[in-house]
């Protein structure tokens, strides 16, 4: 033989996408969301993303620097963890609490347990519920104008308080509608989400049973605005496409996954129904977080080679 053995432990087949190449794709499908949300909100939507990225990407740079270890903000990863802290927040807040959320979401949420991978809940969700445990009022004050100078609530907080009417369907899809700066335009996060299935980077499993969880039960609910108006509003698109499917919080194996993302539905919709904050997206997404070390101990893949066992007769 002229070429030597070479013994090696697996993985033996490797996929040509790469770490970079993944965050960037997912990069690539949020930036309709980005480009709506500049349209909408204005200069102030630009500014908050990059003050939430510059965070996110200062904060691990310094701190790998500071503990001796491999810059990696190459990689993309926390390019993408701060600009889904940047949609998550509403455009009035102020730039300062969305650099602390960010240094929070690196250096709390993913450093700590070790860095990308390691993580147990979503960087961002995290950097984001901790700003609002710190300053709700900020968090869920919607003062911003958009594009014909008139703000307001959102739809799921005219649903909540049963106060005022809800904006006409097209502008739900279009964005044109109070929020979050990255989760008011349906079409352009349908657009990104779509693209992500396209190119293999997400399951369809996660986003497709999310929404239709949230849908029946906001039905089954008698939730006033309706099943469509509960998918159009709030977080729910972006969460599902974006924030259920990452993929160091999320289950291995299609089983773990169809209950990770019914779960989500279930305190997602148990949250807007019968909680205090008209929004469920976030802390539904961080729960099931935590429980996906116990969805994956219940549903492990197949073991390759593994012969099916029979019933004895």
């Amino acid at each position: 033989m002229d070429k030597p053995l070479v013994i090696a432990s697996s993985p033996h087949i490797r996929a040509e996408m790469s770490t970079q190449k993944i965050m960037a794709n997912v990069i690539g499908a949020l930036i309709p969301a980005g480009l709506a949300s500049i349209y909408f909100f204005g200069p102030r939507a630009a500014a908050i993303v990059a003050v939430c990225v510059a965070s996110c990407v200062i904060s691990e740079a310094a701190w790998q620097k500071l503990s001796g270890g491999k810059i990696t903000v190459s990689d993309l990863s926390a390019t993408l963890t701060g600009l889904l802290l940047a949609y998550n927040l509403p455009p009035s807040v102020p730039l300062w609490m969305g650099a602390i959320g960010g240094v929070f979401a690196m250096i709390i949420v993913k450093h700590f347990f070790g860095g990308l991978g390691q993580n147990i809940v979503n960087p961002a969700l995290a950097g984001r519920a901790v700003m609002l445990s710190c300053w709700p009022v900020a968090m869920t004050t919607w003062t911003t104008p958009w594009v014909d100078g008139v703000s307001g609530p959102t739809p799921l907080a005219v649903i909540k308080l049963s106060g005022g009417a809800l904006p006409r369907l097209a502008d739900m899809f279009i964005g044109r509608i109070g929020g979050c700066i990255g989760e008011t335009s349906s079409i352009a996060l349908l657009l990104g989400g779509a693209y992500l299935i396209w190119k293999g980077i997400i399951s369809w499993r996660i986003p497709a049973v999310y929404i239709i969880t949230v849908a029946v039960l906001s039905a089954l609910f008698g939730r006033s605005g309706g099943p469509v108006v509960e998918i159009l509003s709030g977080g729910l698109i972006l969460g599902a496409f974006f924030m259920a499917t990452d993929y160091a919080t999320c289950p291995m194996t299609p089983p773990g996954q169809i209950v990770f993302a019914f779960g989500c539905g279930l305190i997602a919709s148990l949250i807007r129904t019968f909680g205090g904050y008209p929004e469920g997206v976030s802390y539904s997404i961080l729960i099931m977080n935590l429980a996906v070390p116990i969805i994956d101990r219940l549903t492990p893949p197949r073991v390759l080679g593994e012969a099916k066992r029979h019933a004895s007769k």
